[in-house]
C-alpha cells in the first residue's frame, strides 16, 4: 500500500511539472504598458584638430626609397615634436609601406619583372592647441598634408554625452507622466528603459595635394572648427499606474 502512495504522489509532481510551462503560456498580457522613445541632441564646437603629413617615394633601389622615406620623416618629425605638449598637441607615427612595381610582361609572354620600388609614410599630429599645429603645417617642407579635420575631445564629448542623456531622460520621463494622464491613469512606474548615444563622424578629410604644395614656410594652414552633435536615444517601456 505505501507504495502505491509513493507511485501516485510521483506521478502527481511530474504531471504538475509537465503542465507548468502551458500555464506560463497562458499567463495574461500585461496590461496599462506604455512604449515611449525620446531624443536630445546638444551642439558643440569641435576642439581638437587632426592633421595627416604624408610622403612617397619611388626608384629602382628598394634601401634608397626606405631611406629616402626615413629622412622625410625623421625632419617632420623634429619640427612636430618642438610643439608636442601632453594634452596640448600629440604626435605619431602613421603608416609605412614599401611595395615593389612590376613591368608589364613582353610580347612573348613571361612572368613580369620588379622594375623599381614605391612606397609613403605618415605623421600624425593632433590636439587642441589648434594655433601651434596650424603653424607646423608652414614649417613642415619634407611631407605634404594629405588629411585635415576637427574632432570632439574625450572630455568634451563626454560632457556633452551626458548633458544630451539628461535632457532625454527628463523628455521621456515628461512625455510618459502626459501620456499616461491621457489614458486615464494617474501616473507611471518604470518597466525598463535603454539610454544609448553617438556622435555623427567628423574626421580628418582629404585636402587636395596642390593647396599643399602651395604652402610656403611662413604660411599657416587656415582652419575652422565647426560644430559636432552629440545625440542621446531614451527607449523604454511604462507601466501606467492607477
Amino acid at each position: 500500500m505505501n507504495s502505491l502512495r509513493t507511485f501516485a504522489a510521483a506521478a502527481f509532481v511530474v504531471a504538475g511539472a509537465l503542465a507548468l510551462p502551458a500555464a506560463a503560456q497562458t499567463l495574461p498580457v500585461p496590461a496599462g504598458v506604455l512604449n515611449l522613445s525620446t531624443t536630445a541632441t546638444v551642439e558643440v564646437t569641435k576642439d581638437v584638430l587632426n592633421v595627416a603629413f604624408s610622403v612617397t617615394r619611388e626608384g629602382a633601389d628598394a634601401q634608397a626609397v626606405q631611406a629616402g622615406l626615413k629622412q622625410a620623416l625623421d625632419a617632420a618629425l623634429a619640427e612636430a615634436r618642438k610643439i608636442a605638449k601632453p594634452g596640448q598637441v600629440e604626435v605619431q607615427t602613421g603608416n609605412f609601406a614599401l611595395y615593389p612595381r612590376y613591368s608589364q610582361p613582353g610580347s612573348k609572354g613571361g612572368q613580369p619583372l620588379i622594375s623599381g620600388w614605391q612606397g609613403s609614410t605618415e605623421l600624425i599630429v593632433q590636439g587642441k592647441d589648434a594655433a601651434a599645429i596650424a603653424q607646423l603645417t608652414g614649417r613642415v617642407q619634407t611631407m605634404t598634408i594629405a588629411r585635415v579635420g576637427y574632432t570632439l575631445s574625450r572630455e568634451t564629448r563626454e560632457k556633452a554625452e551626458g548633458e544630451a542623456v539628461a535632457q532625454a531622460i527628463a523628455r521621456w520621463r515628461a512625455k510618459a507622466q502626459q501620456m499616461s494622464q491621457q489614458f486615464g491613469y494617474a501616473g507611471y512606474t518604470v518597466r525598463e528603459v535603454h539610454v544609448s548615444t553617438n556622435e555623427p563622424g567628423g574626421g580628418p578629410v582629404p585636402m587636395t595635394m596642390a593647396r599643399a604644395k602651395t604652402m610656403d614656410a611662413a604660411e599657416a594652414l587656415p582652419t575652422e572648427a565647426g560644430k559636432g552633435e552629440v545625440t542621446a536615444n531614451v527607449s523604454g517601456a511604462a507601466q501606467m499606474t492607477r
